[in-house]
């Protein structure tokens, strides 16, 4: 009888961790679509919305860090060691997709720069091979991988962009969309010049960007090369056909089959 709480917590935590049961679709299902949600409500709310539509979004935003708060609960309820799971990356990125709405509560304004960080939390789910119950090609998680690093970069510099910029420079960054204009073109580095940050943290925030594009697209875009041209290289497996092995793996990642040399 002593074994059954200890038990019952790795059955949750495997839920937490992994898509291969059904369960675990579902619970890791659920967070995706409200960490797509939370995105959703931080770009509709820089536009110009009716009060009561507003009030509703904070309603809504404040729901889903509640179910980020349970969450990250029982992750840290579930986990062998609590305190490394907290000082973790993934465990860093939880904190951050809550712990600035809660210190919220006291009117701390710029901590509404930090909910843009929440898509962080989709490197959690985008990070297995055994993607929602299906195994995903080598190729395919490849691409997603640096479509997600991309697109979450892109994500978060729109949104601190927004947050610095629009209440000085409104007429140039007026809405989400001009922001994620400015990014793109910003660290893709053509420079159309046409859109120009006005205050110190803008201008910061623009010289991060520009390092970080020359740094990480050219990066990016060579792995993909290098990755996919390697692709070819990785054996199936003799008795459920996986193909997701290194050139050096001597049994299947699946069924545990001794691979043929």
């Amino acid at each position: 009888m002593e074994l059954e709480p200890a038990t019952w917590r790795d059955r949750l935590r495997g839920n937490l961790d992994t898509t291969d049961t059904l369960t675990g679709r579902v619970v890791n299902g659920a967070i995706v679509l409200l960490i797509f949600m939370s995105a959703a409500i931080f770009v509709i709310k820089s536009y110009p919305i009716a009060p009561a539509l507003d009030e509703w979004l904070d309603i809504l935003d404040w729901l889903i860090v509640v179910a980020f708060t349970l969450e990250y609960g029982l992750r840290l309820w579930t986990a062998p060691r609590p305190w490394q799971y907290a000082f973790s990356l993934y465990g860093l990125i939880d904190l951050i997709a809550i712990l600035p709405s809660w210190i919220g509560v006291f009117d701390i304004r710029f901590l509404r720069f930090f909910r843009s960080l929440r898509i962080l939390r989709l490197v959690r789910i985008f990070n297995d091979r055994l993607w929602f119950g299906q195994v995903t090609s080598t190729d395919s998680l490849i691409l997603i991988r640096i479509l997600l690093t991309l697109g979450t970069i892109i994500f978060i510099y729109s949104g601190l962009i927004f947050q610095v910029e629009h209440p000085s420079n409104p007429e140039d960054f007026g809405t989400f969309l001009d922001a994620l204009y400015f990014a793109v073109v910003t660290m893709t580095t053509v420079g159309y010049g046409d859109v120009t940050p006005i205050s110190e943290a803008g201008r910061g925030l623009t010289v991060m960007m520009i390092l970080t594009g020359i740094a990480l697209i050219p990066t990016q875009v060579s792995s993909l090369i290098r990755q996919l041209g390697q692709v070819g290289q990785h054996r199936p497996c003799p008795s459920c056909g996986l193909t997701l092995h290194d050139r050096d793996a001597q049994f299947c990642k699946r069924c545990g089959t001794l691979l043929e040399l």
